[in-house]
């Protein structure tokens, strides 16, 4: 009969996520998910590190990168300083780079947790003030994401948080909020207001580069299928903001469909721009994977007799930025895909004081939000 206990166990460790962690060989009432022990840790560090009242818990993708915590560290310390009346939290959305950065793919091993997590345990230490400020760029997929962890949290999935306290937190019939508040922080470009904004950022971060050759940014995009909120737009409404401000400057994607680096080289070429200097640069909140390896890696499927191999997408696969229009002919400064030093470009957006400053003016007009008994809110 044990045996089938444990069988049942073994099964279920395989279809839930986290799986199970047995404590003791002998006793099944010592078993503990992986969920129960990360919570745990969540609470431990929360209740250690609470000072005030009101708590800024900031989620972003992720990622296994040095570079990246650190961007992510200074963030951190910056929110701090702006808002000292807040306890401030860092959270990662990607279970993957939760993992990785677990085992210390890249460097030494860091515990990042989701953010169902950090807003379990402020439930459970009974914050007044909540915003969840998301570093997307975009509101897309991701974002979604964020925005779920809010709604379960809003809803006490768990069913073990006060039921007094999260009542606070409801609005009343006059849709005025409670004594306690939820409150959201959007995305770079949440509006295409936003995405004007940005561009003037970007242009003061860039405008060397657009007046030497073309500045090309890298962002992420979403696949159609995903294209949650329709946010793909925002990098089209970046684009034609930048070029109102310099005609050199493009913007294109990784997975947005009709924006990677190939019609990216074809509105350069409409443009007339079809030799010269071409910076890169990461559209991305921090420079991981994408920003070192398809922007500025070595990846090269380039053929001296056939060129390059378009896919069924209109990407070319295995290639990266860099050596695509370095085979077409352009002109790629090497000083600007050196990681470090004056005129380096694989920085991620949080390395910049003034972006992060934007990102910082959306947590300042954060939204109060109610997902309490509202689970699927129409937008």
């Amino acid at each position: 009969m044990k045996k089938i206990k444990f069988l049942l166990v073994a099964m279920m460790a395989m279809m839930v996520a986290g799986g199970f962690t047995a404590c003791s060989d002998d006793d099944d009432d010592n078993v503990v998910s992986n969920m129960e022990r990360y919570q745990n840790q969540v609470e431990q560090t929360v209740r250690a590190q609470k000072k005030h009242n009101k708590a800024i818990l900031l989620v972003a993708f992720g990622s296994t990168w040095q570079q990246a915590y650190d961007a992510f560290d200074k963030t951190h310390d910056e929110y701090a300083k702006a808002f000292p009346g807040y306890d401030v939290y860092l959270s990662f959305s990607s279970a993957i780079c939760i993992n990785r950065a677990a085992a210390g793919e890249n460097t030494a091993k860091r515990n990042f947790y989701e953010p169902k997590y950090w807003l379990e345990a402020f439930g459970r230490v009974q914050y007044q003030e909540i915003i969840v400020q998301s570093m997307q760029v975009i509101p897309g997929e991701e974002f979604s994401r964020v925005v779920n962890a809010m709604k379960d949290f809003g809803n006490n999935v768990n069913g073990d948080l006060d039921d007094n306290y999260m009542k606070k937190f409801e609005f009343d019939e006059e849709g005025n909020p409670g004594e306690n508040v939820l409150k959201l922080g959007m995305p770079l470009m949440y509006t295409e207001e936003n995405a004007r904004t940005l561009a003037v950022a970007l242009n003061n971060n860039f405008k060397q580069y657009a007046q030497q050759g073309a500045m090309l940014f890298m962002g992420h995009g979403n696949p159609d299928s995903y294209d949650t909120y329709k946010a793909n737009v925002r990098y089209t409404q970046l684009e034609e903001a930048l070029q109102t401000i310099n005609p050199n400057y493009f913007v294109g994607t990784v997975d947005m469909m009709d924006n990677f680096k190939v019609q990216v080289r074809d509105r350069m070429v409409e443009a007339g721009l079809t030799a010269g200097k071409v910076f890169c640069a990461p559209l991305m909140s921090i420079a991981g994977d994408h920003a070192h390896n398809d922007m500025a890696g070595d990846d090269d499927a380039w053929d001296e007799e056939e060129g390059f191999e378009v896919n069924d997408e209109g990407e070319v696969e295995d290639t990266s930025w860099k050596m695509y229009f370095s085979h077409l002919g352009y002109e790629i400064p090497a000083r600007a895909y050196t990681d470090q030093g004056e005129g380096a470009l694989v920085k991620g957006l949080l390395e910049y004081d003034n972006i992060r400053a934007l990102y910082m003016n959306h947590t300042r007009e954060a939204e109060v939000v109610d997902y309490y008994h509202s689970m699927y809110p129409e937008e």
